[in-house]
């Protein structure tokens, strides 16, 4: 009898799958699946858009990824002919560092905080190494940022060289600003040309 039970539940069970794609629950599955997995030139830029206005860069640089999760939305960009890439943060109200970081001297000891999160996830920073401190154009504000060298394990590029800065958006709001490369093709003239026509 339990045998039977179980061939009826799924023929019942077939039944409702071919009813469901006969009156187009394929296509509504298919079309829901496109709206949160689009990746066109459009769907990034519409979604970058909630982190900055990207509409005046130059046409070096693309933006490759707009995403959002755990409350937090980036944006990756990458300098074409270099590999350069550039990441936007937006923190929202939970800022991994701020401006006011930069001016106290604590955003060395926040970096360190930040990157022990990582150190049994599948990718991890060793020797991170802030070199120089400067400042920069982003947001139509001069920011502060520090300089940086690091050795990323398990990754095919090993040591990496670039920035990390921060701009106060407003209250309790912060964006992280990130652009990096291997160590010795970093340049710190693609990450100026970038974040200064980012608005």
């Amino acid at each position: 009898m339990g045998c039977f039970k179980k061939i009826l539940q799924i023929i019942v069970l077939a039944l409702a799958l071919i009813g469901f794609i006969s009156i187009g629950g394929k296509d509504w599955i298919v079309d829901l699946y496109n709206k949160y997995m689009d990746n066109s030139k459009e769907a990034v830029m519409e979604r970058a858009s909630k982190v900055g206005d990207f509409s005046q860069i130059s046409e070096e640089y693309s933006i490759d990824k707009a995403a959002s999760a755990f409350g937090y939305q980036g944006v990756l960009a990458e300098h074409e002919a270099s590999g350069q890439k550039m990441i936007i943060v937006d923190t929202a109200k939970k800022p991994v560092i701020t401006e006011s970081d930069f001016k106290n001297g604590t955003v060395d000891a926040k970096l360190q905080d930040f990157l022990k999160k990582f150190k049994y996830q599948s990718i991890q920073v060793e020797d991170f190494t802030i070199t120089k401190q400067g400042t920069m154009k982003a947001y139509n504000q001069e920011v502060p940022y520090v300089r940086f060298t690091a050795k990323i394990n398990k990754l095919p590029i090993g040591q990496v060289g670039g920035i990390i800065s921060a701009v106060d958006s407003g209250k309790n709001d912060s964006k992280m600003l990130i652009s990096l490369n291997e160590n010795k093709k970093y340049s710190q003239l693609i990450t100026d040309e970038f974040f200064k026509k980012v608005k």
